[in-house]
Formats: structure tokens, sequence, C-alpha cells
């Protein structure tokens, strides 16, 4: 048996006896869950007795890897933080437009 590991949240770990590559999402002290993502994307819930039984050592993040599941939905988030913030500058220019009248000329 390897080393016992606390799962750790973007943490990556390798799994001795089944040869796989892993990382952490998410660990749900409430439901005693840990939920990992494989390297093919996959993503499986392990309870903690379940984690405890593995065989683990520590890794560094695989080369080429194009980011977990938690990663594109947080960068899906800042995406739409971002999106909304240019809506904002958008509906300023528009604010600029409506003291002109049609000819392009301010209006006094």
């Amino acid at each position: 048996m390897g080393r016992e590991y606390e799962p750790t949240i973007g943490q990556w770990y390798e799994d001795l006896e089944n040869d796989e590559t892993f990382q952490v999402l998410k660990v749900d002290e409430d439901r005693e869950i840990v939920e990992i993502q494989h390297l093919d994307g996959d993503t499986e819930e392990l309870d903690v007795d379940g984690w405890a039984e593995l065989d683990l050592e520590l890794t560094e993040e695989p080369e080429g890897w194009s980011g977990s599941k938690a990663e594109k939905d947080e960068k899906d988030d800042e995406d739409e933080d971002e999106d909304w913030d240019e809506d904002e500058d958008d509906d300023e220019d528009d604010d600029d437009l409506d003291d002109e009248d049609d000819d392009g000329h301010e209006e006094y």
C-alpha cells in the first residue's frame, strides 16, 4: 500500500494499483464524497472508505492537460462576467449618441 493522502481539490494523484492518474475536483465532507476526474474527462465519485483503500502517490499535472471540468466551469463564469462588463461599456457609448441629432451635430 502507498501512503494515505487526504483528498485535496486540484491535486493530481496516481492510483498505483490501477495505473490511472486523476485530479480531485470536489470534496463534500457532509456527504463524505470525493469527486475525481480522470485523464479521459470522466468524473467519478468515491466515498471516503473507497478513497482510503486507494494506493496513491502525488503526481504533477500531466503534459498537454486541457483543464478539468471545474477549471472550465470557472473559466466560463469569468468569461460571462467579462461579457457583462463589455455590455455595460457598449451602453455608455450609446448614451453619447443620444446627444447628437441625425446629422451628427450636438443638440443644444
